[in-house]
């Protein structure tokens, strides 16, 4: 009864990262592994926010620069860049991808009752993928979410990739 109470009082908690200079969280739920920038394996013939895969202990990922595919300037990775490997669901099943952002900050946590769906966000990104906004001590906080970040038909360009990667590599 006292773990329900308490986390009533503190909120859901969520990963603050950058992108472009503005603040963005999502669920820590969703996230699996932090890691900073390592070598990615690029593939032809995909979308330009599809940097390619990393081989994360024997599971293939892909890779999605979140400046790309919000449509923001590429920036050369840094010291500070960062993949989010986030687990989402499609179709019902589970898959990993790895999201390319310019800085983690913190998690924090953020009460439902502080997030406000707002029909205009003056922000860079789409408000297709934003759940809602939240007024925090450090100031608002844009709230993806990361079931809506990919349509299905990169989902499924996105799913094809792993299997076919895996099977190349074992038959190297």
């Amino acid at each position: 009864m006292d773990n329900s109470r308490q986390r009533v009082v503190t909120g859901a908690r969520y990963l603050n990262f950058t992108l472009e200079n503005e603040n963005y969280c999502m669920e820590i739920l969703k996230v699996k592994e932090l890691m900073g920038m390592t070598d990615i394996t690029p593939l032809p013939q995909t979308q330009d926010f599809i940097r390619g895969v990393i081989n994360l202990r024997g599971l293939i990922i892909p890779i999605i620069d979140l400046r790309l595919k919000f449509g923001m300037p590429f920036m050369a990775y840094s010291k500070r860049t960062s993949i989010i490997v986030a687990e989402t669901n499609y179709d019902g099943e589970c898959m990993f991808m790895g999201i390319v952002v310019d800085a983690i900050q913190e998690v924090i946590a953020i009460p439902e009752e502080k997030i406000n769906n707002l029909p205009y966000i003056n922000s860079k990104v789409k408000a297709e993928y934003i759940r809602g906004v939240a007024e925090t001590a450090d100031g608002l906080k844009i709230i993806l979410d990361i079931e809506k970040i990919l349509n299905d038909e990169e989902f499924v360009s996105l799913k094809s990739l792993a299997p076919a990667t895996a099977e190349e590599s074992e038959g190297e």
